[in-house]
């Protein structure tokens, strides 16, 4: 019989201690070894005493936290988790770890780019989530949150892989169509008109990029990774093939490049996607009107997933519900998708789906058109 898992059990403390510990771990390596695991960009920029002190908070949390799971639960096994991760990023130096080895910008996987982003989004959405949840009754730790982990931190450490798949071909294949005078004018322009251009082109090339992944027997293939999740939360939009990341996103970089847009407009660009990207699959309530009608909210989003017939095959924009509704394939109803599980694109054959769930979704699909 498992134990339980409400406050006062030890199993927060206990998953506390463990991921805190983690964490701690995981900043240690970095500092012995920050041309592995750090990013070349990212180095010059942190406030390494603040950011000391901050790793020893996380360290001395994550043992007392996992102290009080092992005397709280019958199950000593996450407070003990957490407790070694402590104890071996202490035994390596702890807080005061020098930084060792020399710093090179070669191949490196980008361990600090993963433990930044999950700290800042685990800050951001999981308070937002338990306080305004669209599925109260869905846990944080729902049943398929290890497999969304993995995407998102192999999407982390990966960051220069995919930044190379995605920004070469642009610069490489396309470097034809750029002309010098377009690109001095464009980069030129106001930082908000240069903003709001990169947010339109950019979507206009994902719109119909998500769409061909939708229609295409072969993209659907790697694109049905991304449908295969069956709870929408923040964590969820990280589950994408790498094929899926390099097409799109090479293929969105290409009028950027182009162009030519400010570096300044561009970085905010990427920030405003990935925060964006994260937001429109999470597992809150609120409606956004009338915002909704020119930005993709989560409920514009969650119908994208739903398994509902008639919102199969819709809402392809990522930023701009605008382009949906141009080109036909626009649905958002006042209420909100109920059953979100893999949609099937139209063009699919039944053969190439092998879940039950899917199979009936493939033959609602049928029926509707």
């Amino acid at each position: 019989m498992s134990e339980p898992t409400q406050f006062g059990s030890g199993w927060i403390s206990g998953v506390l201690s463990t991921v805190l510990g983690a964490i701690g771990l995981g900043a240690v390596l970095c500092f012995l070894n920050p041309s592995l695991f750090t990013m070349p960009e990212l180095r010059g920029l942190y406030p390494l005493p603040y950011v000391r002190a901050l790793l020893h908070l996380i360290l001395v949390g994550a043992f007392v936290l996992g102290v009080i799971s092992v005397v709280l639960r019958q199950s000593k096994i996450l407070g003990l988790t957490g407790m070694a991760f402590t104890l071996i990023a202490a035994l390596l130096g702890g807080s005061q770890v020098p930084i060792q080895g020399e710093l090179r910008s070669g191949p490196f996987l980008g361990l600090d780019w993963f433990l930044l982003n999950l700290m800042a989004y685990s800050a951001v959405f999981i308070p937002l989530e338990r306080l305004f949840a669209l599925h109260p009754q869905q846990p944080i730790f729902r049943a398929t949150w290890r497999t969304d982990l993995i995407y998102f931190g192999v999407s982390s450490l990966l960051v220069q892989l995919t930044t190379l798949l995605t920004l070469r071909p642009a610069m490489v294949l396309f470097d034809w169509a750029s002309q010098p005078a377009i690109r001095h004018w464009v980069a030129g322009l106001p930082f908000v008109a240069q903003f709001v251009a990169i947010l339109f082109l950019s979507d206009l090339v994902q719109y119909w990029v998500h769409r061909l992944f939708h229609r295409v027997p072969a993209l659907w293939r790697f694109h049905a990774i991304h449908h295969s999740a069956e709870a929408m939360d923040w964590l969820a939009g990280s589950r994408l093939h790498l094929v899926d990341v390099a097409v799109t996103r090479g293929l969105t970089y290409v009028p950027i490049y182009v162009l030519g847009f400010a570096e300044a407009p561009v970085f905010a660009y990427v920030a405003f996607v990935s925060i964006q990207a994260t937001f429109i699959h999470a597992n809150i309530r609120f409606e956004f009107r009338p915002l909704r009608w020119f930005l993709a909210t989560p409920q514009f989003h969650h119908w994208h997933h739903s398994a509902e017939p008639q919102a199969v095959d819709k809402n392809f924009a990522v930023h701009l519900p605008i382009l949906d509704w141009i080109f036909g394939t626009a649905y958002m109803p006042r209420c909100w998708a109920r059953r979100l599980r893999p949609p099937v694109c139209a063009s699919v054959s039944h053969r190439l789906v092998d879940t039950p769930v899917v199979t009936s979704r493939a033959k609602h699909h049928k029926h509707a058109s």
